[in-house]
């Protein structure tokens, strides 16, 4: 049985894949950068030299999920280098002590950034040409690239995973936020939104992250992932409502309108993300691991309101 480096193992999505590491009866090596679990092993701050020796002992796959992760309004002075520094040299640092360490098999997590920020009419598929909006997307692929490299010389089977929005209990940022919003039930208004966007539950993203650690198709390969059911904002916001019991309370206001009154407010970011679409094609994750999301959309949304709703 493979024996699993999980990076970044106290994450939203690491702490969910250790878990069902552990439920499934697999050996894994939870890494974290500050130990504060019986378990786990501390290497400090992903960098270029961090020290994985101790971690790989024994690993026969790596998971990396540890990434300076995509933030509004970026404080550092050089927000490129910092993200590359991260997310380019330090994953490459461990892919090669890994490789080193005899690791068959490096799974990166990377994101849908990659392809871009917005679909109009197609959505975006594993082989599109990557068009990064910003310098997070443009690091993360740059680490595909340098992992597909590295895997080309040395043998190292490289395996991508593109997850767009993820969701699930304990979520933060811009989800729960409209979960708050839901739930004290303040009028919005994009009842007239119809535009399409992928998510992928949690659940859904760690059982193919797992898959991924084992399966003889996988190596090499670009995947897509989500929950296979693509919402608009209007009818995501209506499903959070009925999984609270409540009545959803949306107002149906033009498109145009909004983006006007956002870009006065300066929050045009913000709306692009609420109005515009962004779709995933996981066709050939499906055919290619013969996989289907376990959990359905309906199902992880209530899931995720409980969870909410008991620590709230």
């Amino acid at each position: 049985m493979n024996k699993i480096l999980v990076t970044g193992a106290n994450g939203f999505v690491g702490s969910s894949l250790c878990d069902t590491l552990c439920r499934r009866g697999m050996d894994f090596v939870p890494v974290v950068r500050k130990a504060d679990l019986n378990g786990q092993i501390s290497v400090g701050d992903l960098g270029p030299d961090t020290d994985w020796t101790a971690a790989l002992d024994g690993c026969d796959v790596v998971i990396h999920l540890a990434a300076r992760v995509h933030v509004m309004n970026d404080s550092a002075s050089d927000p490129l280098a910092a993200f590359r520094a991260v997310n380019v040299d330090a994953t490459l640092n461990l892919a090669r002590q890994a490789l080193a360490k005899g690791v068959k098999r490096f799974v990166f997590v990377s994101s849908i950034k990659v392809n871009g920020e917005e679909t109009t009419n197609q959505a975006f598929t594993a082989f599109d040409e990557p068009a990064p909006i910003d310098p997070y997307g443009q690091s993360k692929l740059e680490a595909e690239i340098a992992l597909q490299e590295l895997g080309n010389v040395t043998g190292l089977e490289v395996v991508i995973v593109r997850p767009p929005l993820v969701y699930g209990p304990g979520v933060r940022a811009n989800f729960r936020r409209l979960m708050q919003l839901v739930k004290i039930g303040v009028p919005l208004p994009l009842g007239a939104i119809h535009n399409r966007r992928s998510m992928v539950a949690v659940d859904n993203l760690v059982d193919l992250l797992v898959l991924c650690a084992s399966h003889p198709a996988a190596a090499g390969q670009v995947f897509m992932v989500s929950d296979d059911h693509d919402v608009s904002i209007s009818e995501l916001l209506r499903l959070l409502a009925a999984a609270m019991g409540k009545r959803s309370m949306l107002l149906a206001l033009p498109a145009g309108l909004i983006a006007g009154a956002a870009a006065v407010l300066g929050k045009s970011a913000v709306a692009s993300r609420l109005l515009g679409s962004l779709q995933v094609d996981i066709n050939h994750t499906k055919s290619t691991l013969q996989w289907q999301p376990p959990v359905s959309m309906e199902f992880a949304l209530k899931k995720t309101v409980a969870a909410y709703r008991a620590h709230s």
